[in-house]
């Protein structure tokens, strides 16, 4: 049902991971130019590079959970997204990890002299607990679903 405890919890993933999309996961400072990777490009004062992949899976990730929500009543499917989106946010975290690295890499011949992640980079890491919370809660329903199925 739309009521139910796991709207809520795949309301926050999604509105996590639309933070995630609109934010800087990454700043760079390489002598006096900074460079921020964000979802869809790694851009600063010496020119932009695309980051399109990245981009693309967490946009997906933020569009899934809501997706999963208005399917309410194919539980074992909204089961399956959630698995799904657990995977696609384990994903986002590598994804995000790697372009670090690279980012970092690309860096090394510079003076880089500040780098840090972004809150942007935190939000996949903190919407793995509300998937998991709404599937262990959809899984719940379909329990007692079919218990009172079988009482008939």
């Amino acid at each position: 049902m739309i009521q139910r405890i796991q709207t809520l919890y795949l309301l926050i993933a999604a509105a996590l991971m639309t933070v995630a999309v609109f934010s800087p996961l990454a700043v760079f400072n390489v002598g006096a130019a900074e460079y921020t990777l964000s979802s869809f490009s790694l851009a600063g004062e010496g020119g932009s590079f695309a980051t399109l992949l990245l981009g693309i899976l967490l946009a997906v990730s933020a569009l899934l959970p809501l997706a999963t929500l208005f399917l309410y009543k194919r539980r074992q499917l909204q089961i399956r997204l959630c698995a799904v989106e657990l995977v696609l946010l384990i994903g986002c975290i590598v994804f995000i990890g790697i372009y670090y690295w690279l980012s970092n890499r690309m860096f090394t011949d510079f003076d880089t002299t500040y780098r840090r992640f972004a809150y942007g980079a935190l939000m996949p890491l903190l919407s793995l607990v509300p998937v998991w919370l709404a599937m262990r809660a959809i899984f719940r329903d379909e329990v007692l679903v079919r218990s009172l199925d079988r009482i008939r």
